[in-house]
C-alpha cells in the first residue's frame, strides 16, 4: 500500500488532476474551441467574398487545433520527474511556446472583430448591384465605402455578419483565457513543484545531518 509520504504517490498526485493527467482537461477545451472558431471562420468566409482574412480568424482556430493536438501527444510520452528524458522536456516546451502564440492569436482575434463590429453598428448600408455597400457617414461624398460582394440584401448580411462577430470575440477570449491558464499551469507545475521541492528538501536534509554531527 502507497501511503502519503510515499514520493512516488506525490508526484503522481501532483502530475494529474480530477484524476486526469496534467494537459488532458486543457487540450480537450482547446480542441473544442479551435474547431469552433475554425469553424465559424470558414462560414463568415462564405458570406462574402471580399471579407479580409483578419475578419475571419480560422487561423485562431486552427492555431488552437495544433495546441490541442500537441497537449495530446504529451499524453503519450511516459512521466518522468523534473524532465529527465529529452523528448518530455521538448514536448512540453512546445505546449507552452504553442499556448503562448494561440494566447496571441485569439487576442489578435477579438481585437480584430471588435473592430469590425463597432463598424458594423455605425454603416448605412444599401444594395446596389448583388453587393452591399456600406458608409459610416452617407453626408460625406468622400467617406470611405466598404462593399460586401455576394450580398443581395444588407438587412440579413448585416444581422448574420454581426451575430458572428460577436460568437468570434467570446469564442476567442474563451480560447486565449484556457491558452493563459495553460501557460500558467505549466509554469507553476515546473517552477513552483518540482524545482523548489527537488532543490530545497534536500538541503535542508543535509543541513539537519550536519547539526546533529
Amino acid at each position: 500500500k502507497k501511503t502519503k509520504g510515499d514520493p512516488k504517490t506525490g508526484q503522481e498526485e501532483s502530475y494529474t488532476s480530477c484524476g486526469c493527467r496534467f494537459p488532458l482537461l486543457f487540450a480537450l477545451l482547446q480542441l473544442a474551441l479551435g474547431i469552433s472558431v475554425t469553424v465559424l471562420g470558414f462560414l463568415m468566409a462564405g458570406i462574402s467574398s471580399s471579407l479580409l482574412v483578419r475578419d475571419t480568424p480560422y487561423w485562431a482556430g486552427i492555431i488552437v487545433c495544433v495546441v490541442s493536438l500537441v497537449g495530446f501527444v504529451t499524453l503519450c510520452i511516459s512521466y518522468q520527474p523534473d524532465e529527465k528524458t529529452c523528448v518530455q522536456f521538448t514536448v512540453k516546451l512546445m505546449y507552452f511556446l504553442l499556448s503562448a502564440l494561440g494566447l496571441v492569436a485569439c487576442v489578435l482575434a477579438v481585437a480584430f472583430a471588435a473592430h469590425h463590429y463597432l463598424q458594423m453598428t455605425k454603416f448605412t448600408c444599401d444594395t446596389i448591384l448583388e453587393s452591399c455597400q456600406c458608409k459610416m457617414d452617407t453626408a460625406d461624398p468622400l467617406g470611405r465605402t466598404f462593399v460586401y460582394q455576394d450580398a443581395a440584401d444588407c438587412g440579413s448580411l448585416t444581422s448574420m455578419l454581426n451575430l458572428y462577430l460577436l460568437l468570434q470575440m467570446v469564442l476567442n477570449l474563451i480560447a486565449a483565457l484556457v491558452c493563459l491558464s495553460a501557460c500558467f499551469v505549466m509554469w507553476k507545475h515546473r517552477y513552483q513543484v518540482f524545482y523548489v521541492g527537488i532543490r530545497f528538501h534536500p538541503l535542508t536534509a543535509v543541513e539537519g545531518q550536519q547539526q546533529k554531527v
